[in-house]
């Protein structure tokens, strides 16, 4: 469908109009982009994007990535001339509490919106992630899968480290039908880019093996033939340079700075309409052949979407249906559990062990599993022998992230976004906070990704305090609709994993050991289906006890010898293992009251920092825990030098009690 210049320009004057109406009446917002960008997105929107606004899940449509998330006006504008569920009312809404026009993209919120962007890069990465997604679904059932995904990148995006870690990867493994448009407007919050920004772009893009063409975004024709020559090149991605003006059409603010971020104001709004021929005193003003467009375009694109579901039906029948069927309704935790491995009680094991051969099952029997690790697999334990792999050109299930953890949580996103798949990604607990930007945005989205964090306490030993995470669980744990699982041993590791499968409603981070830890006897009434409550007593004693310690991961068998001791000394006690804060906190009071023993003293043990525990354990508790960095040294030494032996937990205990009686 190609339309005159003349309804390409009513199109992006209609988007300006919008944005500069919308922004206004907010009292804030950022206007510049959307109307720098509105001729790139007249063209996209008018001709080139394959969706259905009556479908928005549709599995085969483009997708479409704001990663200049603060330009979301222009895409609010898009999804309601297109024909999303997204009405006038909803743009005068633009940035009000409960509306469909959140400041920045959020797609939980607005149908159409494919990605929650804003921090700048993010988007960038998702994309990459989607392509991936998308090819790795081609291989899994053919050609019935075949798309494109598009992107507009701001400068900001650009100079965002993440991106430069994505766009590697991209060009690497090749991803083609992967097209971002970029619009390069020299502007930033600050003022002119070469403040700080002067590199070659298109060098540099060239480097990572991207396509990349130089165009004025302001020319429909060079917009649509840079899109069409980016489409054949099927096998690298692409970048096209958009050379924009930002605020294209304000009538004083064009090419400012000042229009970035703030309302243009009422007088300039009004000069500006009147610059682009529009009405000074209309508002939120859309013309009826706007309409008529986007309403000629929906029939074209209904058309499309049916010819897709009769090639479907004809092309995925018998086995590959079952495998259809199967890939997007995996079987649930009761029916994997049975074909997860037993593990050996006389055999220590570590957990980052334990969730390695949990995950070799795992990927026997869900398809739609997919991961990887930043260069860390040996470690992580996350690659899975006899599967395919991601390298230069090929694409398969075991990803290979190289040394860039930020990309890799944000590509996860990517593929998280896109559907069907369960991502994870590797690296040791330490290196979380390279990648807590993206798994911020993965909380925030509620994305159904998995973190294997290794190397999870001052226990990694030799490699000391650089490697050896402190505070990093409870910053972790700090983050909104987050589980963090530390399981004490391999049983609760095959439950951690159960459960970071079932949770669809946000990140799992799985926090697992380097070294190994005993595989901890268990009674019926302590088995580590017990994990799915959060927390549970694995050893109790006779009566009431004297103390209750809460404990975690490694902590845990130590904790049990501990106890062992203390009851020798005539002191009953309790060991709660405490996998997850989270899921705990979902049940119901009088459980949580049964296992914490209200009213009775608690001792918190975990080699990390305390920050936090005080809701469970209260202020006036013993907390065994590390308020330092570590030190490098063997591990079994660092447990006798930061008081983790069951002797030393005995005796902090054993003083405790003696000082609380006077």
């Amino acid at each position: 469908m190609k339309l005159t210049t003349d309804d390409l320009t009513l199109i992006a004057n209609t988007i300006r109009v919008l944005t500069m109406d919308a922004v206004q009446k907010a009292e804030s917002g950022h206007p510049g982009m959307p109307m720098g960008c509105a001729d790139i997105a007249a063209v996209l929107w008018g001709e080139i994007l394959i969706h259905d606004p009556q479908d928005a899940s549709w599995l085969n449509r483009d997708r479409f990535v704001l990663s200049a998330g603060h330009g979301s006006m222009l895409l609010y504008s898009a999804l309601h001339l297109s024909g999303y569920d997204l009405s006038i009312e909803d743009i005068k809404n633009f940035r009000q509490i409960g509306s469909k026009t959140p400041g920045h993209p959020e797609n939980r919120i607005t149908k159409g919106v494919e990605t929650t962007t804003g921090p700048l890069g993010q988007g960038f990465a998702n994309g990459i992630g989607m392509a991936l997604a998308r090819d790795l679904l081609k291989v899994e059932f053919g050609d019935i899968i075949d798309h494109y995904i598009y992107a507009i990148v701001s400068d900001g995006d650009i100079m965002e480290g993440v991106s430069s870690e994505a766009a590697s990867l991209a060009g690497h493994w090749g991803l083609g039908k992967l097209i971002y448009i970029y619009d390069s407007n020299d502007i930033t919050i600050e003022g002119s880019t070469d403040l700080a920004f002067s590199e070659d772009v298109a060098r540099r893009f060239i480097s990572y093996g991207w396509h990349v063409q130089t165009i004025d975004g302001h020319d429909y024709d060079q917009i649509r033939k840079s899109i069409k020559k980016a489409q054949r090149n099927v096998s690298t991605p692409s970048l096209i340079i958009a050379k924009t003006r930002i605020a294209k059409g304000s009538a004083r603010l064009e090419g400012s700075e000042q229009s970035h971020g703030a309302p243009l104001g009422v007088d300039e709004v009004a000069a500006s309409k009147t610059n682009i021929g529009c009405p000074s005193d209309s508002h939120f003003c859309v013309p009826d052949r706007v309409y008529e467009i986007f309403s000629s375009r929906r029939k074209q694109l209904a058309r499309i979407h049916r010819a897709w579901k009769k090639r479907f039906k004809a092309s995925i029948t018998g086995e590959t249906l079952v495998r259809w069927k199967q890939f997007f309704n995996p079987p649930g935790a009761d029916e994997l559990r049975r074909h997860l491995p037993a593990f050996d009680q006389a055999k220590p094991i570590a957990t980052r062990s334990a969730s390695g051969k949990v995950l070799e099952a795992l990927f026997s029997y869900l398809p739609n599993i997919v991961g990887g690790s930043a260069d860390l697999g040996p470690s992580n334990k996350s690659f899975v022998n006899g599967y395919s792999e991601c390298g230069r050109g090929r694409i398969g299930r075991n990803i290979h992230f190289g040394i860039r953890e930020h990309a890799m949580g944000a590509i996860l996103n990517g593929i998280a976004y896109y559907g069907g798949f369960i991502p994870y990604g590797a690296t040791f607990l330490s290196f979380l906070d390279y990648m807590r930007p993206a798994l911020r945005i993965a909380a925030l989205a509620k994305l159904h990704t998995i973190y294997l964090f290794t190397h999870d306490s001052i226990f990694v030993g030799e490699d000391g305090p650089t490697h050896q995470p402190v505070e990093h669980l409870a910053t972790a744990r700090a983050i909104p609709n987050v589980r963090v699982i530390r399981p004490a041993d391999a049983e609760e590791t095959k439950e951690a994993w159960l459960a970071a499968l079932a949770y669809t409603c946000g990140p799992t981070i799985l926090s697992l050991t380097r070294h190994d830890v005993p595989v901890i006897p268990r009674t019926p009434q302590s088995g580590a289906e017990l994990l799915h409550r959060g927390a549970y007593v694995i050893r109790d004693c006779q009566g009431s006890p004297d103390i209750v310690i809460l404990a975690t991961g490694s902590e845990v068998h130590v904790s049990i010898d501990a106890a062992s001791e203390l009851e020798k000394r005539g002191i009953r006690t309790r060991v709660v293992s405490f996998p997850c804060w989270q899921i705990f906190d979902e049940q119901p009071a009088s459980y949580r009251k049964e296992v914490l023993c209200h009213g009775t003293p608690k001792a918190v043990v975990e080699a990390g920092t305390r920050m936090g525990w005080e809701r469970y354990a209260g202020p006036h508790a013993l907390y065994l825990t590390v308020e330092s960095f570590g030190i490098s040294g063997p591990w079994k030494e660092l447990a006798v030098k930061f008081g983790y032996t069951k002797e030393a937990i005995a005796d902090r205990i054993d003083e405790f009690l003696k000082a609380r009686r006077g």
